[in-house]
């Protein structure tokens, strides 16, 4: 490597089974363009609002309280420590981008927090150190002290990669070890009602070199499946994936974002110990997941009831719950299965969930967010997705929530955006996300440079130059999306004909010269789509979708008079594209459609030979990315419409 290697929040590096490895978390820099704004935005906002709502919902007040520095009762929920843990990961991450005084003196408050709060012992977990004193380790099945403890790992493993600063990784290897002798081999045979710590462990593993963190990660994962779990309300043991040892797992099933991260451990897991069992049932879950129980946006979870999965083809638009960790989890899981496998439909779902089903929850403005991401909204009334001021104001975003697990969770994401955009391998380079940005890496022991220009996501046209390279041939390969059926190539002007891999990657060997320009062309034009006809909430509907990203109806843009519970779409009519927009450089299309006004009077149901008839009339709607609405208050919005001859 022309320098250090630097990895980012997944190094396998040294993994056994990968097809494809992660580069230096240096390597890419996103340098303008559409996420390179939401970096930004991350950058000199969230983060700095995360600090403040942090100690103005008494996060930080806790640790103080456990340091002895001040006295006072808990706040928040009891697993509270580990929104100041994504939040120090996020800003850990951030400062390995570029370095920031404010932000820099912000972390060394919080990590002295957590350096004085931690026992003598090693032990570590606010709410049992003051709360529930002499309560440790008693509720492994809702205490959540091993969910905390991962988000701490992941925390330490970030400002130790990023930054080069250790002082989080002492207290988390004090941690470890103290869990490590409570839990380790012949000790409690217990696990985590809330998998974290798996996917942590196998990190901190990767950092450490220390086998006992990989085997305390593999001991959590295999105790997994005794079916001795409480449980939520009537789900027992299934909310918590305790009813069946993950290798014998058919179906996603149970609290979603608690799923998602068991998988993303175990599929970790995968990755250092090759054992095939964990990967098949890991592609049994997958095709589970995305066959039966995936929202058009990415989202997961359909029940409000337990944050859970629901049965196949259970999805409803407006009870829908589709958690912001839950999509975060699902792109987790998918960059994951991605280095193992290198097929295109890991990096497909992640596109598609970074665009709809993650940046549904920040506001444009950085300082709000939503922790649930429903499909369909009726004048803005939906718990945790909006704040009714009580004073006739527009109901908005929140600003934070009581349990704030979404927000930092999003911003470390955000913060570390760029370790998934590339790979590398003994071939060459993958591109798997597309972005402006400028990679700075070795290939064969040379420096390579390249600079990617895109307006992706809405023009598909993607550039990308060779500034500097190694001489001999190596291959260029980049993501063909599953959206696109249409697409041109060519090299410094003249038109080529890639090879189309079966991973669904278009693949250019040569000998690459500086200056050479090798251009993309994905056709983009908006389509609808149909949902399969058994998921009954949407039967007889039409979404939209342009390019990675799926649209919505939002009241605002609707002329005056017009009720989305009232409209229907018309598909044999064109959609238009429209620069117009309330956001700048956002690309919103035209769809017609029709209006048919309620003639039912007061009657709720009628004899179906007594539908009174109504007179439709056209009616021109606007629709906007899903991923902005909700940002000028929020009212009604819809991402299905029943078809025209549907109603």
């Amino acid at each position: 490597m022309s320098a250090p290697y630097v990895a980012g929040p997944v190094d396998n590096q040294q993994s056994k089974e990968s097809k494809l490895f992660t580069v230096p978390y240096t390597a890419v820099s996103i340098t303008d363009g559409f996420l390179a704004n939401y970096q930004q935005v991350n950058r000199t906002v969230s983060l700095a609002h995360g600090f403040n709502m942090l100690e103005k919902a008494g996060n930080f007040a806790n640790l103080r309280i456990a340091a002895g520095l001040e006295e006072g009762k808990f706040c928040g929920y009891w697993f509270a420590d580990s929104d100041v843990y994504k939040w120090l990961e996020a800003v850990g991450w951030e400062l390995g981008r570029a370095a920031d005084a404010e932000l820099q003196a912000m972390a060394d408050k919080a990590i002295t927090l957590v350096e004085k709060a931690q026992q003598d012992d090693g032990y570590l977990d606010s709410y049992y150190q003051f709360a529930l004193p002499g309560k440790h380790w008693t509720d492994l099945d809702h205490g959540h002290e091993l969910y905390c403890a991962g988000h701490l790992i992941q925390a330490a493993v970030a400002w130790q990669r990023a930054v080069g600063n250790e002082r989080l990784l002492a207290v988390t290897l004090r941690l470890v070890d103290h869990i490590y002798g409570l839990f380790g081999p012949g000790k409690r045979e217990e696990t985590c009602g809330h998998p974290e710590i798996e996917m942590a462990l196998v990190e901190l593993y990767r950092l450490t070199h220390n086998a006992r963190h990989l085997e305390l990660a593999q001991l959590f994962i295999d105790r997994r499946g005794t079916n001795k779990m409480r449980g939520h309300a009537g789900y027992g043991a299934v909310y918590q994936q305790d009813h069946l040892p993950v290798r014998e797992a058919e179906e996603v099933v149970g609290h979603a974002v608690r799923q998602l991260y068991l998988t993303t451990g175990a599929t970790d897991l995968y990755m250092e110990t090759a054992e095939n069992a964990l990967l098949q049932a890991m592609h049994t879950l997958w095709d589970d997941m995305t066959q039966h129980k995936l929202y058009v946006t990415g989202g997961l979870g359909s029940r409000f009831d337990g944050e859970s999965f629901g049965g196949p083809y259970e999805l409803p638009s407006e009870t829908g719950y589709c958690e912001t960790c839950a999509a975060i989890a699902s792109l987790m899981w998918n960059w994951r299965l991605l280095l193992i496998t290198g097929e295109r439909q890991y990096a497909d779902l992640f596109e598609h969930t970074l665009y709809n089903g993650v940046l549904s929850s920040p506001g444009l403005e950085g300082a709000s967010y939503l922790y649930v991401n429903p499909l369909q909204v009726q004048n803005g009334r939906y718990v945790r997705a909006s704040v009714d001021t009580g004073t006739g104001e527009s109901r908005l975003r929140p600003a934070w929530h009581n349990c704030a697990c979404c927000p930092p969770n999003v911003m470390r994401t955000l913060s570390s955006l760029s370790h998934y955009l590339a790979t590398g391998n003994a071939a060459g380079l993958q591109i798997h996300q597309f972005a402006n940005a400028h990679l700075d890496l070795a290939m064969h022991n040379q420096s390579a440079k390249l600079a990617i220009e895109t307006n992706y996501p809405w023009e598909g046209s993607i550039a990308i130059t060779v500034q500097e390279g190694p001489a001999e041939p190596w291959q260029l390969a980049l993501r063909l999306p599953r959206w696109c059926t249409q697409y041109a190539a060519t090299l410094n002007g003249h038109a080529i004909t890639p090879t189309l891999g079966e991973n669904g990657y278009l693949l250019l060997e040569r000998s690459w010269q500086p200056g050479d320009v090798l251009r993309l062309e994905l056709h983009m034009e908006p389509l609808f789509l149909a949902p399969h006809p058994r998921i009954d909430a949407v039967r007889g509907c039409a979404a939209l979708q342009r390019g990675p990203l799926i649209y919505c109806f939002e009241s605002q843009d609707q002329p005056d008079g017009v009720e989305l519970q009232d409209v229907q779409v018309m598909t044999e009519a064109a959609l238009v594209d429209t620069a117009v927009s309330p956001f700048e450089n956002m690309q919103l299309i035209e769809v017609s459609g029709q209006m048919s006004p309620i003639a039912w009077g007061d009657a709720l149901y009628r004899p179906l030979t007594d539908i009174p008839p109504t007179d439709a009339m056209p009616v021109m709607l606007t629709a906007i990315p899903y991923f902005a609405w909700g940002n000028r208050g929020m009212k009604s919005m819809r991402v299905w419409l029943p078809l025209a001859n549907s109603k």
